[in-house]
């Protein structure tokens, strides 16, 4: 087995889901989560095949963004994975629809941050073992670090 370094660039001002499903039908069942759960997101999802055909299938309103979700796709190559790339909407909006949509096994990242895929490479196929999200801490936060966090949380609306 072989350990393989993924990194996925993300399109300016864009978030990503990557997780991982157990069945073709998700492709739809997440887009469908993604129209209904915000008004004017913009995304693009690509999901690897792990049998049959092994194709990359893609959903999406936006060409651009369905086009580097399937780059992440085809760069990993790990079964049954899936990628979201979002813009207009930050994962909070959707993760929980996510995680509850029958298919959906587990999310690895939700991010907006630097990301490295930690990917295991065996004679059968590929899976996703881990990720590297952003970077390593550079300290404990200051009361000053603190205020700024609770004014980022109500700048965008997620605390009064």
């Amino acid at each position: 087995m072989d350990i393989i370094v993924v990194d996925v660039r993300l399109p300016k001002d864009c978030n990503i889901i990557v997780g991982q499903t157990h069945f073709i039908k998700s492709v739809e069942d997440i887009a469908e989560i993604m129209i209904s759960a915000v008004p004017g997101v913009k995304f693009g999802l690509a999901f690897c095949e792990a049998s049959g055909p092994c194709l990359i299938r893609t959903e999406g309103n936006d060409d651009q963004l369905v086009s580097e979700a399937a780059k992440c796709a085809g760069a990993a190559g790990a079964g049954h994975s899936f990628y979201l790339i979002m813009k207009n909407a930050f994962p909070i909006n959707v993760l929980n629809q996510i995680k509850q949509c029958q298919e959906v096994a587990r999310i690895f990242c939700a991010t907006a941050n630097p990301l490295q895929l930690l990917v295991a490479e065996t004679g059968q196929g590929r899976g996703i073992v881990g990720v590297v999200d952003g970077f390593c801490p550079k300290g404990v936060e200051t009361a000053e670090d603190k205020n700024n966090r609770k004014e980022l949380l109500r700048k965008f609306g997620y605390k009064f």
